[in-house]
């Protein structure tokens, strides 16, 4: 059964809207909260055609779990705004969605927990260390790193297999690392901005004209600043300084941590190993962690990996994951 609803974000005071799903039979069931990536998505986490969020509830419903997933702030049935967010507020919001679950007589209380993909995964993190009342969290491709690494492995990944050659490369780690690193001393997305522009000018000035010719270089700067628009600039910082590793150790509730092996966006060897490394020193020893063969971002079956291709496969969501989750919450429950 699928029931449309609004509930209250309980800090801002504003309604988000969603589905909540339930499995047939008689309750309580366990239940989870879907979390999106990043940027601003509907509650189906709709992406290039695909409605990942929607066939993952209706898996895990068919499985005896209920499911709630809810459109980010500023989207569709939902207020807020994104403006100014970062992925605190955003986890605030997921804070609130699990409060309204707690108030379902469908809901087993004890058996409520979290399914982040991307940033969401983030957000299971946040919230898994704060609050004990989260019995478990499902990360999938979430981060294991700080997110300055995180975007500068990314970019040098997708440039490298789409052909760029070394030294074009070898610019743009020196320049994103540097905006990166401005970002952390720079509140302000105008203040940001001169400071990226003086030293983009200085760097590509010192490579010489036989690099870089004059008009490339200023087209450079501007798609470089178009990239991260003021709208952005507070979630793009907090990412960029955001170290998972702080909230490892408050995380006593199981972690089921997923990548695809061919994820061009959230490297899966780095992350993964980070997230099961730390969680372990933690303690925490209900710990699950796997690569998935020949998946991408999206956990799509493919060839690359690039975000490219991701409009261009047919499948939403690869089966053996969407068993693999649904397994590992029933049997917590066995």
């Amino acid at each position: 059964m699928r029931k449309k609803f609004h509930f209250k974000n309980q800090e801002q005071h504003f309604l988000l809207g969603g589905t909540f799903t339930i499995p047939e039979g008689e309750g309580p069931f366990p239940a989870v909260i879907l979390i999106t990536g990043s940027g601003n998505q509907n509650r189906d986490e709709e992406i290039f055609g695909h409605k990942p969020f929607r066939l993952i509830a209706d898996h895990l419903t068919r499985k005896g779990i209920a499911v709630l997933r809810y459109d980010d702030r500023g989207v569709a049935s939902s207020g807020g705004s994104f403006v100014g967010s970062t992925s605190v507020d955003h986890a605030g919001d997921a804070r609130s969605a699990i409060e309204y679950l707690f108030e379902r007589n469908e809901v087993d209380k004890s058996k409520v927990g979290i399914i982040g993909h991307s940033e969401g995964g983030l957000i299971a993190i946040i919230l898994a260390s704060e609050y004990d009342d989260i019995a478990f969290i499902i990360s999938l491709a979430g981060p294991g790193v700080d997110g300055k690494t995180i975007l500068l492995e990314q970019s040098d990944y997708i440039t490298r297999l789409s052909g760029v050659e070394e030294s074009v490369r070898e610019d743009n780690r020196i320049v994103m690392s540097k905006v990166y690193e401005l970002m952390s001393s720079n509140e302000s997305h105008e203040a940001w901005e001169k400071e990226v522009l003086e030293f983009t000018s200085a760097y590509y000035s010192a490579k010489g004209i036989r690099d870089y010719n004059e008009e490339e270089i200023e087209q450079s700067k501007k798609n470089l600043i178009a990239s991260i628009p003021e709208d952005s600039y507070a979630w793009m910082r907090y990412f960029v300084m955001f170290d998972p590793s702080a909230y490892f150790a408050s995380i006593k509730c199981p972690v089921l941590a997923l990548n695809g092996e061919k994820d061009c966006q959230v490297l899966a060897e780095k992350n993964i190993n980070a997230i099961r490394e730390d969680l372990l020193a933690s303690g925490n020893q209900n710990v699950t962690t796997m690569i998935l063969p020949g998946l991408n971002h999206l956990f799509q079956n493919c060839e690359t990996g690039l975000p490219r291709e991701y409009g261009l496969i047919e499948e939403t969501f690869d089966q053996k994951t969407l068993d693999i989750m649904s397994d590992w919450i029933v049997q917590l429950y066995q």
